[in-house]
């Protein structure tokens, strides 16, 4: 995976995220759609007031079935709430802040959501500052003292990126162009504290990156075309 984040930030290519595991760890989850659960074919219904409930962890959602207690429906009025979930293989366990108690729900399915074809820096700017200073540090072999040196550039650089790139009003095409004016403007900056050895691996790395993109951008081209 972080093989992949490198190219996928480094290039601007695409977020290949993998299918959300079971994990006993809390997670936070988003509450995207609440709506009146209806029993299937075979399932016997409730007397009770009962929700599905669709839960967006990272790259998954979850549809759980909810059952409230004593007939509430406050649960119709959460959507766009952020709550930790703990992800079972066939149940959530919702972790209630305030009371302190769990609620377990079972799944009733879950989808992969689509990977997207532009990262979202809004969401992952502290991977795309940590991955590239740790990208560069191997690649550069960078000493300790370097990485320190360098480090306000490389958080310039991601502040700058992460103004334009969400911008809808901007294209593909001139957030690229606009991404690697801003990583040729950090490479200036770069240049004191590297070798003259750092600095020629730095612009072959440039240029490999520069290929890559061309041949995205072709690929995508013989995609549209087809």
């Amino acid at each position: 995976m972080r093989n992949v984040m490198i190219v996928v930030l480094m290039c601007i290519a695409s977020v290949l995220a993998p299918a959300q595991a079971p994990s006993s760890q809390w997670q936070k989850g988003t509450i995207s759609a609440v709506t009146n659960h209806q029993a299937g074919s075979g399932e016997v219904s409730s007397s009770s007031v009962q929700y599905d409930v669709t839960v967006q962890v990272a790259n998954t959602n979850y549809v759980v079935l909810y059952t409230p207690p004593n007939g509430a429906n406050t649960v119709e009025y959460s959507r766009g709430v952020d709550v930790l979930v703990q992800v079972g293989t066939d149940a959530l366990t919702f972790n209630n802040k305030v009371s302190g108690r769990t609620t377990v729900v079972p799944i009733l399915h879950k989808e992969v959501l689509p990977t997207s074809s532009e990262p979202d820096l809004s969401r992952v700017s502290g991977e795309y500052y940590s991955l590239k200073l740790q990208h560069l540090s191997e690649a550069l072999n960078l000493s300790e003292e370097q990485q320190r040196q360098i480090k306000p550039i490389l958080e310039q650089e991601t502040a700058a990126v992460g103004e334009f790139w969400g911008s809808p009003v901007i294209s593909r095409k001139d957030r690229l162009s606009r991404w690697e004016k801003t990583v040729q403007a950090s490479d200036k900056k770069l240049k004191p504290f590297l070798s003259a050895d750092q600095l020629q691996k730095l612009q072959d790395l440039r240029k490999e990156q520069k290929e890559k993109l061309k041949k995205m951008s072709e690929q995508e081209k013989q995609k549209t075309a087809g």
